[in-house]
């Protein structure tokens, strides 16, 4: 159990590749705080995992700079510590610059980019005078290359990447490593709903010719919540299966 002993939180968890997330990190020994907007999805997620008390949720903003201390100060209050900071939550908002609305824009940019930085900031900050930690943003890699209809998404996914660098920076002296991902085409229920000719001309572009897998992401999110990655800090990881290299 690689992160035993190991407190994590996880944004945006109730679903999706943050769930996965939170499944590999109990499996390997950590404790797990979900956030959500949801209550009800958050009840759902605790019921799959079955953690026997080692995962609790919170329902929490990722943009609202209190509900994010307050996701602080409940999982130190709840399990004594934080070591791990893993910043999922997003949204989509897609369609072309043309049709795109301004609050369409600021709001993908408001959970992803602001989200990622506020939790990023509250995490480092309790972190650096406790020891030090692993802080993981999920980035994707729309924002290495862009996606047409996605000005906003892939904007902000390109923002974490020089958030993340930038913040490693500033906190690596303390002990403190944030390190980005970048999720390529992994198999969720919107990847699953694509016409036939759509999957094949995506395929066509991954050299490993498949889709990744959520439990393929939480690996290589648990690599980086361990002390297998202590001496990364400031590093991107593409999960893509090789697309776009």
């Amino acid at each position: 159990m690689i992160v035993a002993g190991k407190v994590a939180v996880i944004t945006g968890a109730a679903g999706g590749l943050g769930l996965a997330m939170s499944r590999r990190l109990l499996a390997e020994g950590a404790r797990v705080v979900l956030t959500d907007i949801s209550q009800e999805a958050l009840d759902r997620a605790l019921a799959e995992l079955d953690s026997s008390g080692s995962a609790v949720g919170v329902v929490a903003r990722a943009s609202d700079p209190n509900d994010v201390e307050t996701v602080v100060t409940k999982t130190v209050t709840e399990f004594g510590r934080l070591d791990v900071w893993v910043n999922n939550a997003g949204i989509t908002r897609d369609a072309t610059m043309r049709k795109m609305s301004v609050e369409d824009f600021d709001l993908v940019i408001d959970v992803h980019l602001r989200g990622t930085w506020l939790g990023t900031r509250a995490a480092a900050n309790w972190m650096r005078d406790n020891g030090g930690g692993s802080i993981i943003n999920v980035s994707s890699i729309s924002g290495k290359v862009g996606n047409a209809g996605q000005t906003n998404y892939s904007a902000a996914k390109a923002g974490i990447v020089g958030l993340s660098k930038a913040a490693a920076k500033e906190v690596g002296f303390a002990g403190v490593r944030v390190n980005a991902i970048q999720p390529g085409l992994i198999r969720t229920p919107m990847i699953e709903s694509m016409p036939d000719h759509v999957k094949t001309a995506r395929l066509a572009e991954i050299p490993l010719g498949r889709f990744g897998e959520p439990d393929e992401v939480a690996d290589v999110v648990l690599f980086l919540a361990s002390d297998l990655s202590r001496y990364l800090t400031g590093t991107v990881i593409e999960i893509s299966g090789g697309r776009n290299i």
